[in-house]
């Protein structure tokens, strides 16, 4: 009998577990056990950003907390989509021996060599003002540095997050995107991650090759700059892939990653 694996799956900004509902479905049904977790202020987590997310600490909490208990001599497929790369990067950081993959969809994939808000900031540059839409920002630190809270706006998730959804998964996530922070002061410090600790854990690069949010040249650059052990492109994806192609996905999840 096939070995059953255990994925944890990790959403990006402003989104919550419920984004991976079909992904979920489809792993639980070939066998698997599944874990979607809800960060800080995100799907049904009962914190609020405004007042108690005060740090990037507060905002994986949850992620953390289910780490740590995890038994020691089980291993899970960890896997993070957009902003989350960093999210379960930090948790690669922490819990390396934890971890037999991560697995990145369109997402940030940061080096030990340098501060992951680094990416945050090489986003930011790389993307026009006005191909975010009627998205709405906060800028705590200043106009001259990146956000520090964001909510997609309906026409943006229309027309860019969404693009290639069905019409009944855009109006769900209009119904529960939440405003997430990026937490760029507290990933702006060094050391945040290590090539013993980190670096210790495969990492696989899953690209969706129609993102408009993330654009494939920009995951290739972190592709280039970051090696990871395994690249796998899913065509005519936009970013929202787990809604749109949760099939093609989960195979790669289920053949080209959890056999190895």
């Amino acid at each position: 009998m096939e070995e059953r694996k255990h994925f944890v799956l990790v959403h990006g900004s402003c989104l919550g577990a419920w984004c991976w509902y079909k992904v979920v479905t489809l792993l639980k049904l070939a066998g698997h056990h599944v874990s979607a977790i809800d960060l800080g202020a995100s799907g049904v987590n009962s914190k609020r950003l405004d007042d108690e997310i005060a740090s990037i600490s507060d905002y994986l909490q949850p992620l953390m907390e289910f780490m740590a208990c995890l038994p020691q001599e089980k291993k899970v497929i960890l896997v993070g989509h957009s902003y989350s790369g960093l999210c379960i990067s930090l948790a690669m950081e922490n819990f390396h021996e934890k971890i037999s993959v991560a697995v990145f969809i369109s997402a940030y994939m940061p080096h030990y060599k340098s501060p992951p808000a680094a990416l945050i900031q090489e986003y930011f540059n790389r993307t026009p003002v006005e191909s975010l839409l009627d998205c709405q920002f906060t800028f705590n630190k200043g106009l001259e540095n990146p956000p520090t809270s964001a909510l997609f706006g309906p026409e943006y998730m229309k027309t860019v997050l969404c693009k290639r959804c069905q019409l009944e998964d855009l109006e769900l996530t209009k119904m529960l995107v939440r405003p997430t922070g990026f937490f760029v002061e507290d990933l702006s410090k060094e050391s945040l991650l290590t090539k013993e600790k980190f670096g210790s854990v495969d990492r696989v690069y899953v690209i969706c090759k129609e993102d408009e949010v993330m654009k494939e040249d920009f995951q290739r650059a972190m592709i280039e700059d970051y090696h990871p052990k395994q690249v796998v492109s899913i065509s005519a994806a936009g970013h929202m892939v787990m809604l749109s192609k949760p099939e093609e996905l989960c195979q790669i999840l289920l053949e080209d990653i959890a056999h190895k």
